[in-house]
């Protein structure tokens, strides 16, 4: 299965559209099922040295970093979406395009959950030359591209009550997900200059975790 990039409908819609906000609660589902804040939760401890900040990229509504902070890791949020109302008053939140980001230097940990397969290869190969200049280390959990992914999406998620746009957006992600070591490869952290990771989870998640060497 070739990976495809297609527009997503929740990206279309303004933040507060019901449609939209429908669609942020199918996600937090999705979230859960595949276990993405509990990797992240017991991934990130081990890696994040003493005073290094970390950001999370695609932040969204914050439930990641609200969960990651409440358990002492120091994140601070880039989206477009404006700061959450419960975002902690000392931790950061940047509302830009993490494409024109500048300040990515200030951060040495950077991560991301299920936003890098919303970039074409170009995009990722541009992004991944930004991060390469300041990141220590990298982790992602992204949709993991297979058609029987697509397949179960399409039957069991209107049965938990999925909107049309998280059904279309879901066929979308998954399509344009990865495998193996698609992604860092994409992000140019192929280099030599990293040790990397990549998992395939049996729930539907591509993960990467990527240092780089002393």
């Amino acid at each position: 299965m070739r990976r495809s990039c297609g527009p997503e409908l929740l990206d279309a819609l303004a933040h507060d559209h019901p449609d939209a906000v429908h669609s942020r609660r199918d996600l937090r589902s999705v979230n859960a099922f595949m276990g993405n804040r509990r990797w992240f939760a017991a991934t990130l401890p081990g890696l994040v040295l003493p005073g290094e900040r970390v950001l999370e990229i695609g932040a969204g509504t914050g439930e990641l970093g609200l969960a990651l902070n409440a358990r002492a890791i120091p994140v601070d949020g880039l989206d477009l979406c404006p700061r959450p109302p419960a975002w902690p008053a000392d931790r950061a939140w940047h509302q830009a395009d993490l494409r024109g980001f500048q300040g990515y230097g200030a951060y040495p940990v950077v991560i991301g959950n299920l936003i890098f397969h919303q970039f074409t290869d170009e995009e990722l190969s541009a992004l991944g030359a930004e991060l390469r200049r300041s990141a220590r280390v990298f982790l992602a959990s992204e949709p993991r591209r297979r058609r029987l992914s697509q397949t179960l999406m399409a039957a069991l998620a209107p049965l938990l009550g999925a909107n049309p746009v998280t059904l279309h957006d879901a066929r979308v992600s998954i399509g344009a997900g990865f495998v193996d070591e698609e992604l860092p490869a994409r992000l140019g952290m192929d280099d030599g200059n990293w040790d990397i990771s990549c998992t395939l989870t049996a729930l539907g998640a591509s993960r990467v975790v990527a240092v780089r060497r002393p």
